[in-house]
């Protein structure tokens, strides 16, 4: 399922938007997702983790969430990577939470027409993966990324993508939001 914010229709341009962001909480398949989509789409991938401040990480490590300020120097690291793909000339999908609308429009400095891919599941579902898999933040934190998410305005590039169905089926429902036909 794919509920469109009705911000931008990326089809009705020349292809897909040049700088895509795959957003959500914890557990989503941000990266598994962005990594497939930015393969599609011949783009550099990014995974915002790994522009963490070591602090950052540790703090998540130690089970306690993240605050606006210690957030502030990962976005600004992720849009400067945004803005630098983008001044060489590349496009690019850049795997972030990307919880609020205020941490997007941070992430906008770095191109101002980012368009926001946003993984959407239930708690339930996310926290079973997040019990099978190995990542620095443990599942103690998701609810506290639901309390902390702010849906895409209609202002904002974007869509939701159900992620339910299975890998295939999210990329799909990516690919088609993005206005990419498959093969």
């Amino acid at each position: 399922m794919t509920t469109d914010t009705g911000a931008t229709d990326p089809g009705a341009s020349n292809g897909p938007p040049r700088h895509i962001v795959v957003m959500g909480v914890s557990g989503t398949g941000k990266t598994t997702v962005g990594k497939r989509v930015a393969r599609k789409l011949h783009a550099s991938f990014v995974e915002g983790d790994t522009l963490h401040p070591k602090a950052n990480i540790d703090k998540m490590s130690a089970g306690h969430p993240l605050t606006d300020e210690d957030r502030a120097p990962w976005l600004a690291a992720i849009a400067a990577e945004i803005r630098r793909l983008d001044q060489d000339g590349g496009t690019s999908v850049t795997a972030c939470s990307a919880l609020r609308v205020t941490y997007r429009d941070q992430l906008r400095t770095g191109y101002p027409e980012l368009f926001f891919l946003h993984l959407q599941a239930d708690y339930d579902t996310l926290l079973a993966r997040m019990t099978r898999r190995k990542h620095f933040m443990p599942p103690s934190l998701l609810q506290s990324q639901f309390d902390t998410l702010e849906e895409l305005e209609p202002r904002e590039h974007g869509a939701g993508i159900a992620d339910v169905d299975g890998i295939d089926t999210v990329v799909a429902a990516a690919l088609t939001a993005l206005g990419v036909r498959r093969d």
